[in-house]
């Protein structure tokens, strides 16, 4: 099994990349036999999608100068997803959106339909459950097989580590995608 983390942080080891770590950690330590990889979408350069149409024929995303064919490639050969994002503004980061919408490109021939699919979203105060609506829609339209969801708490680097119920979440979930395929 195959199982990919994808933080959409632009903080390569802030508070999501925590928690999605924290839940590619417990899938290991249950399930020896699994692979986990573990991108951070910070450092990483995605174009919003222009809206050409062009991937309704090509069946491919037409845009190559950037690093999200690479990113999608590894989300197609995942069987698990654990898809995370800090929360500005009561939704999804602008990477991860610009991320999410390029997938725009996959849909056609449904290239993640039924993998599964792990949300997270960190926020300092509220928003949390608008940011995973984000993330639900984006798996609905997909057809993935949702395994569940985290919510964290953190406003400043390393804040998460004190949340413990999110912590403990992270692992339960990390336990529940171990046992899936």
């Amino acid at each position: 099994m195959k199982v990919l983390g994808i933080s959409g942080s632009m903080q390569p080891n802030g508070n999501t990349a925590y928690l999605v770590r924290k839940i590619l950690e417990a899938v290991t330590e249950a399930n020896a036999e699994a692979t986990c990889e573990f991108i951070s979408l910070g450092g990483h350069h995605i174009t919003p999608c222009t809206g050409c149409l062009q991937c309704r024929e090509k069946k491919e995303c037409v845009i190559t100068n950037d690093d999200w064919g690479a990113v999608a490639e590894k989300m197609v050969e995942c069987d698990v997803l654990v898809i995370g994002t800090p929360v500005y503004y009561y939704d999804v980061s602008g990477q991860l959106k610009n991320f999410i919408d390029r997938t725009y490109s996959l849909w056609h021939d449904r290239r993640l339909s039924g993998k599964y699919v792990v949300t997270v979203a960190v926020n300092g105060d509220c928003g949390a459950d608008r940011a995973l609506e984000t993330l639900e829609g984006f798996a609905n339209a997909h057809e993935f097989v949702y395994a569940g969801s985290v919510t964290g708490r953190a406003s400043l680097p390393g804040d998460i580590i004190g949340d413990t119920a999110a912590c403990e979440a992270a692992v339960k979930v990390g336990q529940k995608i171990a046992t899936l395929g």
